[in-house]
Protein backbone atom coordinates (compact mmCIF):
# COMPACT_ATOMS: atom_id res chain seq x y z
CA UNK A 1 0.00 0.00 0.00
CA UNK A 2 2.81 2.39 0.26
CA UNK A 3 3.81 3.01 -2.66
CA UNK A 4 0.20 3.40 -3.96
CA UNK A 5 -0.21 5.84 -1.25
CA UNK A 6 2.94 8.02 -1.91
CA UNK A 7 2.21 8.02 -4.93
CA UNK A 8 -1.77 9.46 -4.83
CA UNK A 9 -1.14 11.78 -1.54
CA UNK A 10 1.83 13.31 -3.99
CA UNK A 11 -0.90 14.20 -6.79
CA UNK A 12 -2.98 15.52 -4.14
CA UNK A 13 -0.75 17.73 -2.50
CA UNK A 14 0.77 18.99 -5.58
CA UNK A 15 -2.63 20.48 -6.37
CA UNK A 16 -3.05 23.82 -5.10
CA UNK A 17 -6.13 24.16 -3.35
CA UNK A 18 -5.90 26.73 -0.78
CA UNK A 19 -8.93 28.19 -0.05
CA UNK A 20 -9.24 32.31 -1.54
CA UNK A 21 -12.05 32.89 0.75
CA UNK A 22 -8.99 33.22 3.21
CA UNK A 23 -6.65 34.27 0.65
CA UNK A 24 -8.19 36.37 -1.94
CA UNK A 25 -7.25 35.08 -5.46
CA UNK A 26 -6.19 31.94 -4.21
CA UNK A 27 -6.51 28.65 -6.89
CA UNK A 28 -9.45 26.94 -4.88
CA UNK A 29 -11.27 23.58 -5.20
CA UNK A 30 -11.84 23.30 -8.83
CA UNK A 31 -8.87 21.48 -9.92
CA UNK A 32 -8.73 18.61 -6.88
CA UNK A 33 -12.03 18.42 -7.09
CA UNK A 34 -11.46 17.62 -10.99
CA UNK A 35 -9.00 15.03 -9.73
CA UNK A 36 -11.28 13.29 -7.03
CA UNK A 37 -14.13 12.95 -8.74
CA UNK A 38 -11.93 11.32 -12.08
CA UNK A 39 -10.51 8.89 -9.87
CA UNK A 40 -13.77 8.23 -7.97
CA UNK A 41 -15.63 7.51 -11.32
CA UNK A 42 -12.40 5.55 -12.39
CA UNK A 43 -14.04 2.91 -9.43
CA UNK A 44 -17.18 2.46 -10.76
CA UNK A 45 -18.87 5.39 -7.96
CA UNK A 46 -21.59 7.21 -9.13
CA UNK A 47 -20.16 10.79 -9.38
CA UNK A 48 -21.67 14.34 -8.88
CA UNK A 49 -20.45 17.83 -8.69
CA UNK A 50 -22.28 20.07 -6.43
CA UNK A 51 -21.74 23.66 -6.96
CA UNK A 52 -21.59 25.77 -3.67
CA UNK A 53 -22.98 29.41 -3.12
CA UNK A 54 -19.71 30.69 -3.61
CA UNK A 55 -18.20 30.81 -7.57
CA UNK A 56 -16.23 28.36 -8.81
CA UNK A 57 -15.95 26.22 -5.18
CA UNK A 58 -17.09 22.67 -6.48
CA UNK A 59 -17.70 19.51 -4.04
CA UNK A 60 -17.51 16.01 -5.27
CA UNK A 61 -19.99 13.63 -3.97
CA UNK A 62 -19.43 9.92 -4.95
CA UNK A 63 -21.79 6.96 -3.74
CA UNK A 64 -20.88 3.28 -4.06
CA UNK A 65 -23.88 1.52 -4.36
CA UNK A 66 -24.29 -1.62 -2.37
CA UNK A 67 -26.07 -4.97 -2.41
CA UNK A 68 -29.09 -4.02 -0.55
CA UNK A 69 -30.04 -3.81 3.04
CA UNK A 70 -27.28 -2.75 4.89
CA UNK A 71 -26.44 0.80 6.63
CA UNK A 72 -25.08 3.35 4.80
CA UNK A 73 -22.39 5.39 5.20
CA UNK A 74 -20.79 8.49 4.06
CA UNK A 75 -16.79 9.30 4.43
CA UNK A 76 -16.00 13.14 4.84
CA UNK A 77 -13.29 14.68 3.70
CA UNK A 78 -12.46 18.32 2.50
CA UNK A 79 -10.72 19.86 -0.61
CA UNK A 80 -9.66 23.40 0.53
CA UNK A 81 -6.29 24.45 2.47
CA UNK A 82 -5.11 27.40 4.05
CA UNK A 83 -2.30 29.98 2.80
CA UNK A 84 0.92 29.18 1.89
CA UNK A 85 2.64 32.58 2.51
CA UNK A 86 6.19 32.09 3.74
CA UNK A 87 6.55 28.34 2.66
CA UNK A 88 8.99 27.22 0.16
CA UNK A 89 7.99 25.01 -2.09
CA UNK A 90 4.22 24.04 -0.10
CA UNK A 91 3.07 22.04 -3.18
CA UNK A 92 5.98 19.46 -3.70
CA UNK A 93 5.89 16.93 -1.32
CA UNK A 94 8.84 15.30 0.05
CA UNK A 95 9.25 12.19 2.25
CA UNK A 96 11.67 11.38 5.24
CA UNK A 97 11.27 8.05 6.83
CA UNK A 98 7.51 7.92 7.85
CA UNK A 99 7.07 11.84 7.23
CA UNK A 100 5.20 12.74 4.39
CA UNK A 101 5.41 17.06 4.42
CA UNK A 102 3.55 19.21 2.04
CA UNK A 103 0.84 22.02 2.45
CA UNK A 104 -2.45 19.85 3.48
CA UNK A 105 -0.44 17.06 3.94
CA UNK A 106 -1.85 16.39 7.62
CA UNK A 107 -5.24 18.61 7.41
CA UNK A 108 -6.52 17.20 5.21
CA UNK A 109 -5.22 15.20 2.29
CA UNK A 110 -3.90 12.29 4.08
CA UNK A 111 -7.25 11.88 5.02
CA UNK A 112 -8.53 12.37 1.78
CA UNK A 113 -6.08 9.71 0.26
CA UNK A 114 -7.27 7.06 2.99
CA UNK A 115 -10.75 7.75 1.88
CA UNK A 116 -9.94 7.37 -1.88
CA UNK A 117 -8.05 4.16 -1.18
CA UNK A 118 -10.88 3.00 0.86
CA UNK A 119 -12.97 3.40 -1.65
CA UNK A 120 -11.21 1.67 -4.32
CA UNK A 121 -11.53 -1.50 -1.79
CA UNK A 122 -15.26 -1.10 -1.05
CA UNK A 123 -15.77 -0.44 -4.94
CA UNK A 124 -14.49 -4.49 -5.46
CA UNK A 125 -16.09 -5.59 -1.88
CA UNK A 126 -19.11 -4.17 -2.39
CA UNK A 127 -20.81 -4.01 0.82
CA UNK A 128 -24.79 -4.59 1.86
CA UNK A 129 -25.29 -0.55 2.36
CA UNK A 130 -24.40 2.24 0.11
CA UNK A 131 -20.91 4.11 0.87
CA UNK A 132 -21.10 7.71 0.17
CA UNK A 133 -17.86 9.80 -0.25
CA UNK A 134 -17.85 13.40 0.15
CA UNK A 135 -15.34 15.88 -0.79
CA UNK A 136 -16.19 19.67 0.18
CA UNK A 137 -14.86 23.06 -0.64
CA UNK A 138 -14.33 25.91 1.65
CA UNK A 139 -14.11 23.84 5.32
CA UNK A 140 -11.36 26.54 6.16
CA UNK A 141 -13.82 29.35 5.92
CA UNK A 142 -17.58 29.17 6.09
CA UNK A 143 -18.28 25.75 5.28
CA UNK A 144 -20.46 26.76 2.10
CA UNK A 145 -19.46 23.03 -0.04
CA UNK A 146 -20.96 20.83 2.50
CA UNK A 147 -23.69 22.50 3.16
CA UNK A 148 -24.18 22.26 -0.47
CA UNK A 149 -23.59 18.75 -0.02
CA UNK A 150 -26.13 18.25 2.53
CA UNK A 151 -28.88 20.27 0.88
CA UNK A 152 -28.63 17.80 -2.50
CA UNK A 153 -28.86 14.83 0.05
CA UNK A 154 -32.01 16.17 1.51
CA UNK A 155 -33.03 17.28 -2.05
CA UNK A 156 -32.47 13.36 -3.18
CA UNK A 157 -34.34 11.97 0.08
CA UNK A 158 -30.66 10.51 0.93
CA UNK A 159 -29.93 10.28 4.92
CA UNK A 160 -26.84 8.43 5.81
CA UNK A 161 -27.06 6.17 9.02
CA UNK A 162 -23.54 7.73 10.14
CA UNK A 163 -20.63 9.67 8.88
CA UNK A 164 -16.52 9.55 9.64
CA UNK A 165 -14.26 12.88 9.47
CA UNK A 166 -10.78 11.43 9.21
CA UNK A 167 -9.51 14.74 10.67
CA UNK A 168 -5.99 14.41 11.93
CA UNK A 169 -6.84 12.96 15.37
CA UNK A 170 -3.81 10.72 16.63
CA UNK A 171 -5.67 7.84 15.55
CA UNK A 172 -7.99 9.02 18.66
CA UNK A 173 -11.88 8.53 18.53
CA UNK A 174 -12.92 12.10 18.85
CA UNK A 175 -16.56 12.03 19.95
CA UNK A 176 -17.00 15.92 20.65
CA UNK A 177 -15.34 19.30 19.84
CA UNK A 178 -16.83 22.98 20.83
CA UNK A 179 -19.18 25.16 18.55
CA UNK A 180 -18.66 28.45 17.88
CA UNK A 181 -20.29 31.74 17.11
CA UNK A 182 -19.01 34.67 15.67
CA UNK A 183 -20.56 37.83 16.89
CA UNK A 184 -20.15 41.48 16.82
CA UNK A 185 -20.63 44.16 19.27
CA UNK A 186 -21.23 47.85 17.97
CA UNK A 187 -21.38 50.66 20.18
CA UNK A 188 -22.67 54.37 19.23
CA UNK A 189 -21.63 57.60 20.40
CA UNK A 190 -21.75 61.00 18.57
CA UNK A 191 -19.66 62.93 16.77
CA UNK A 192 -18.23 66.28 18.32
CA UNK A 193 -15.06 68.44 18.36
CA UNK A 194 -13.36 67.35 21.07
CA UNK A 195 -12.38 70.47 22.83
CA UNK A 196 -16.58 70.31 23.50
CA UNK A 197 -17.20 67.79 26.00
CA UNK A 198 -20.66 68.18 26.25
CA UNK A 199 -21.86 67.85 22.78
CA UNK A 200 -19.85 64.43 21.92
CA UNK A 201 -20.35 61.09 23.37
CA UNK A 202 -17.53 58.68 23.07
CA UNK A 203 -18.57 55.15 21.30
CA UNK A 204 -14.59 53.81 22.38
CA UNK A 205 -14.82 54.52 25.76
CA UNK A 206 -18.28 52.53 25.97
CA UNK A 207 -16.70 50.03 23.89
CA UNK A 208 -14.36 49.96 27.25
CA UNK A 209 -16.96 48.98 29.55
CA UNK A 210 -18.09 46.13 26.82
CA UNK A 211 -14.50 44.96 27.30
CA UNK A 212 -14.35 44.48 30.83
CA UNK A 213 -17.72 42.90 31.54
CA UNK A 214 -16.49 40.47 28.49
CA UNK A 215 -13.42 40.07 30.48
CA UNK A 216 -15.40 39.14 33.67
CA UNK A 217 -17.90 37.22 31.50
CA UNK A 218 -14.90 34.84 29.97
CA UNK A 219 -13.56 34.12 33.42
CA UNK A 220 -17.42 33.08 34.63
CA UNK A 221 -17.36 30.84 31.45
CA UNK A 222 -14.60 28.97 33.77
CA UNK A 223 -16.38 28.84 36.76
CA UNK A 224 -19.18 26.65 35.28
CA UNK A 225 -18.91 23.11 35.06
CA UNK A 226 -16.89 21.52 32.75
CA UNK A 227 -17.48 19.25 29.88
CA UNK A 228 -15.48 15.42 30.41
CA UNK A 229 -13.99 15.99 26.68
CA UNK A 230 -14.50 19.77 26.23
CA UNK A 231 -13.50 21.75 29.06
CA UNK A 232 -14.43 24.68 28.97
CA UNK A 233 -16.34 27.32 26.55
CA UNK A 234 -14.50 31.02 26.28
CA UNK A 235 -15.06 34.14 24.83
CA UNK A 236 -11.83 36.12 22.69
CA UNK A 237 -12.27 39.47 21.58
CA UNK A 238 -10.19 38.99 18.02
CA UNK A 239 -10.69 42.87 16.14
CA UNK A 240 -11.45 46.09 17.65
CA UNK A 241 -12.08 49.40 15.30
CA UNK A 242 -13.47 52.32 15.91
CA UNK A 243 -12.92 56.28 15.86
CA UNK A 244 -12.74 58.34 12.77
CA UNK A 245 -10.24 61.24 13.08
CA UNK A 246 -7.73 62.30 16.16
CA UNK A 247 -10.02 65.42 17.18
CA UNK A 248 -13.43 64.21 16.80
CA UNK A 249 -15.23 61.97 19.34
CA UNK A 250 -15.58 58.59 18.15
CA UNK A 251 -19.27 57.93 17.08
CA UNK A 252 -19.01 54.47 16.42
CA UNK A 253 -16.85 51.77 17.49
CA UNK A 254 -17.07 47.70 16.91
CA UNK A 255 -15.80 44.64 18.13
CA UNK A 256 -15.34 41.07 16.69
CA UNK A 257 -15.22 38.63 18.72
CA UNK A 258 -15.46 34.74 19.23
CA UNK A 259 -17.61 32.56 21.87
CA UNK A 260 -16.36 29.09 22.07
CA UNK A 261 -19.53 26.84 23.11
CA UNK A 262 -19.97 23.17 24.69
CA UNK A 263 -22.79 21.12 23.67
CA UNK A 264 -26.14 22.32 25.38
CA UNK A 265 -25.25 25.98 24.46
CA UNK A 266 -27.18 27.83 21.02
CA UNK A 267 -27.81 30.70 19.25
CA UNK A 268 -30.90 31.09 22.10
CA UNK A 269 -28.32 30.34 25.00
CA UNK A 270 -26.19 32.84 23.41
CA UNK A 271 -28.24 35.74 22.71
CA UNK A 272 -30.07 35.91 26.16
CA UNK A 273 -26.49 36.33 27.98
CA UNK A 274 -25.68 38.96 25.94
CA UNK A 275 -28.17 41.04 26.19
CA UNK A 276 -27.92 40.52 29.65
CA UNK A 277 -24.22 41.56 29.44
CA UNK A 278 -25.39 44.83 27.37
CA UNK A 279 -27.65 45.26 29.55
CA UNK A 280 -25.57 46.58 32.91
CA UNK A 281 -24.31 49.56 31.42
CA UNK A 282 -27.17 51.03 30.01
CA UNK A 283 -28.87 51.30 33.95
CA UNK A 284 -26.21 53.56 35.33
CA UNK A 285 -25.48 55.91 31.78
CA UNK A 286 -28.81 56.76 29.48
CA UNK A 287 -26.39 57.76 26.67
CA UNK A 288 -24.91 54.19 26.77
CA UNK A 289 -25.62 52.25 23.72
CA UNK A 290 -24.88 48.75 22.28
CA UNK A 291 -26.07 46.23 20.34
CA UNK A 292 -24.52 42.87 19.32
CA UNK A 293 -25.31 40.27 16.16
CA UNK A 294 -24.58 36.85 16.05
CA UNK A 295 -22.78 36.51 11.94
CA UNK A 296 -22.28 32.80 12.23
CA UNK A 297 -22.86 30.39 14.91
CA UNK A 298 -22.10 26.42 14.36
CA UNK A 299 -23.48 23.63 17.25
CA UNK A 300 -20.86 21.58 19.48
CA UNK A 301 -20.56 17.86 18.30
CA UNK A 302 -20.83 15.60 21.02
CA UNK A 303 -21.80 11.58 19.84
CA UNK A 304 -22.49 9.48 22.48
CA UNK A 305 -19.83 6.48 23.02
CA UNK A 306 -22.61 3.47 22.55
CA UNK A 307 -23.91 4.80 18.91
CA UNK A 308 -23.11 2.35 16.56
CA UNK A 309 -20.41 4.11 14.29
CA UNK A 310 -18.69 4.33 17.54
CA UNK A 311 -18.44 1.08 18.77
CA UNK A 312 -17.97 -0.29 15.34
CA UNK A 313 -15.01 1.93 14.47
CA UNK A 314 -13.55 1.28 17.65
CA UNK A 315 -13.69 -2.43 17.48
CA UNK A 316 -12.00 -2.23 14.23
CA UNK A 317 -9.55 0.06 15.18
CA UNK A 318 -8.26 -1.87 18.60
CA UNK A 319 -7.98 -4.75 15.84
CA UNK A 320 -5.82 -3.33 13.73
CA UNK A 321 -3.41 -0.86 15.81
CA UNK A 322 -3.85 -3.76 18.62
CA UNK A 323 -4.99 -0.94 21.46
CA UNK A 324 -8.00 0.49 22.44
CA UNK A 325 -8.17 3.80 20.80
CA UNK A 326 -8.44 6.82 23.11
CA UNK A 327 -11.33 9.10 23.27
CA UNK A 328 -10.59 13.09 23.32
CA UNK A 329 -12.69 15.93 22.38
CA UNK A 330 -11.45 18.94 20.33
CA UNK A 331 -11.19 22.59 20.88
CA UNK A 332 -11.60 23.49 17.55
CA UNK A 333 -14.88 22.80 15.29
CA UNK A 334 -15.02 20.94 12.08
CA UNK A 335 -17.63 20.04 9.88
CA UNK A 336 -18.67 16.95 11.45
CA UNK A 337 -21.09 19.41 13.73
CA UNK A 338 -22.80 20.20 10.49
CA UNK A 339 -23.21 16.52 9.78
CA UNK A 340 -24.18 15.80 13.11
CA UNK A 341 -26.58 18.87 12.87
CA UNK A 342 -28.26 17.53 10.16
CA UNK A 343 -28.92 14.32 12.22
CA UNK A 344 -25.86 12.12 10.92
CA UNK A 345 -24.33 10.38 13.89
CA UNK A 346 -20.48 11.19 13.01
CA UNK A 347 -17.38 10.50 14.68
CA UNK A 348 -13.66 12.10 13.84
CA UNK A 349 -10.96 9.60 13.53
CA UNK A 350 -7.87 10.74 11.37
CA UNK A 351 -3.82 10.08 11.26
CA UNK A 352 -1.28 11.27 13.18
CA UNK A 353 1.57 14.13 12.33
CA UNK A 354 2.11 17.78 13.09
CA UNK A 355 1.96 21.41 11.63
CA UNK A 356 -1.87 21.77 10.55
CA UNK A 357 -2.28 25.24 9.37
CA UNK A 358 1.83 26.00 10.07
CA UNK A 359 5.04 26.56 8.13
CA UNK A 360 5.95 23.10 8.45
CA UNK A 361 3.47 20.43 8.09
CA UNK A 362 3.62 16.75 7.88
CA UNK A 363 1.81 13.47 8.22
CA UNK A 364 2.85 10.04 9.15
CA UNK A 365 2.28 7.78 6.32
CA UNK A 366 1.43 4.85 8.23
CA UNK A 367 -0.88 6.23 10.16
CA UNK A 368 -2.86 6.66 6.76
CA UNK A 369 -1.95 3.08 6.14
CA UNK A 370 -3.47 1.92 9.04
CA UNK A 371 -5.97 4.52 8.57
CA UNK A 372 -7.32 3.08 5.48
CA UNK A 373 -7.73 -0.20 6.71
CA UNK A 374 -9.58 0.71 9.39
CA UNK A 375 -12.11 2.72 7.22
CA UNK A 376 -12.33 -0.26 4.98
CA UNK A 377 -13.03 -2.37 7.82
CA UNK A 378 -15.76 -0.46 9.86
CA UNK A 379 -17.48 0.04 6.31
CA UNK A 380 -17.93 -3.58 5.85
CA UNK A 381 -18.71 -4.20 9.24
CA UNK A 382 -21.03 -1.14 9.18
CA UNK A 383 -22.74 -1.48 6.34
CA UNK A 384 -23.72 -5.68 6.55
Amino acid sequence: MRQELVSLLSRLVAIDSVNPSLVPGAAGEAGIAAFVANELERLGANVAIVPAEKENRPSVLGVIAGTGGGRSLLLYSHLDTVGVEGLVDPHRPTVQDDKFFGRGSLDMKGGLASVLLAAKALARARPAGDVYIAAVSDEESDSAGLEAVLRDLGRRQIHPDAAIVPEPTGMALCLAHRGFAWITITTRGRAAHTALRADGVNAIAHMGRVLVALEEYDRELLERPAHLLLGHGAATVSLIQGGSELYTYPAHCRIDLVRRTLPGENRETISREFDALLAVPGRTDPRFSAKFEIKLQRAPLETPAASPIVTTLAAVAQNELGRAPGIIGAPYWTDAGLLAEAGIPSVIFGPSGEGPHADVEWVSLSSVEALTRILIGTARTFCS
